[in-house]
């Protein structure tokens, strides 16, 4: 650093070059290494979010190319039942899927009891199904659920029960991919559950204990409320993740004409799916691209009010 003088008499510092040498070098080498996660956003994530929105505005021919519609790919979006009723499916199954975010809290507050044995044991059998392809769970559970042969139905039969066709039957179908779909995420949730509560300081436990509260109101009273942060952040990856189900209806209900001929299909039918069907099956990539961008907008504000609603009950401290 310098010192220089102006006309008036003052001094004041002047960088050195190699100081300004040095503060652009670091300036380049940051961009260097921010540059390939850069890159790789801006063409695998950026481009074709851009890209299916230019395509929710045209239409395709059966052929290929396609020619500019405007916003008819949108005002058939909102004329169209179907797209209601999978909007409605979706939504359900991703409020009823909620449901495991409580039921991990729980088995992870009895995987985190002091002295018991065989933890690790635990935590791998909970872990299995996030490991897991989707397809195979829901080739598994798709015979567990079978109304001819299934297990389940097998074991209702021993009781003297007859059980529906799970995944045949409107009023249980939508259920019963609830429940493969908690199963399988539990695991997950649990997992990070377990490493939110055991970074609880132990004195918070200790202070409580001191007062009088049995394990039971130290549960609802500390690690309930410590643990709102991590609650906070499974919840917004469970309702984003539960938005774009596909794999689980795709195996178990089918595809096309096979899965139209299920009488419970109406029932099963996602957003994503609906994409896929439009994209793929019926080559209307146009409106497919519109369905698509729906559920984009869907996420986006589902995730914002997440954000906003979290100031409410998200204790950090």
């Amino acid at each position: 650093m310098t010192l220089t003088t102006t006309r008036s008499g003052a001094a004041h510092a002047a960088p050195e070059k190699g100081q300004d040498r040095s503060r652009r070098s670091e300036a380049l080498w940051g961009l260097a290494f921010i540059a390939p996660t850069g890159l790789g956003l801006a063409v695998f994530y950026l481009w074709p979010v851009l890209q299916t929105a230019y395509f929710s505005l045209t239409e395709w021919g059966a052929f290929g190319g396609h020619t500019w519609t405007g916003f008819d790919n949108y005002l058939r979006l909102v004329q169209d039942p179907e797209v209601g009723q999978a909007l409605r499916n979706t939504l359900l199954y991703t409020a009823l899927g909620l449901a495991a975010i409580p039921l991990a809290i729980v088995f992870a507050a009895l995987l985190n009891v002091k002295g018991l044995r065989g933890v690790g044991a635990y935590r791998t059998l909970f872990f299995l199904p996030v490991v897991t392809m989707p397809v195979a769970i829901a080739m598994v559970w798709r015979w567990l659920y079978n109304g001819d042969y299934g297990l389940i139905n097998h074991l209702l039969a021993l009781v003297g029960l007859d059980g529906p066709n799970w995944v045949s039957d409107p009023a249980t179908a939508l259920y019963a991919l609830v429940v493969v779909g908690v199963w399988s995420s539990l695991g997950y949730n649990l997992i990070i559950f377990l490493a939110g509560m055991q970074a609880i300081p132990k004195e918070y436990y200790e202070a409580a204990a001191i007062d009088g509260a049995g394990p039971i109101r130290q549960f609802f009273k500390v690690t309930v409320p410590l643990l709102s942060p991590t609650a906070f952040f499974v919840s917004v990856v469970s309702v984003i993740g539960s938005l774009q189900l596909f794999d689980l209806v795709y195996v178990m209900s089918g595809s096309g004409a096979a899965a139209r001929a299920n009488p419970a299909f109406p029932r099963l039918q996602t957003v994503v799916q609906l994409f896929y069907d439009r994209a793929f099956v019926t080559n209307d990539r146009g409106y497919a691209a519109a369905v698509v961008m729906m559920l984009l907008v869907i996420i986006i504000a589902l995730t914002a009010l997440q954000f906003r609603l979290q100031r409410r009950w998200v204790h950090y401290g």
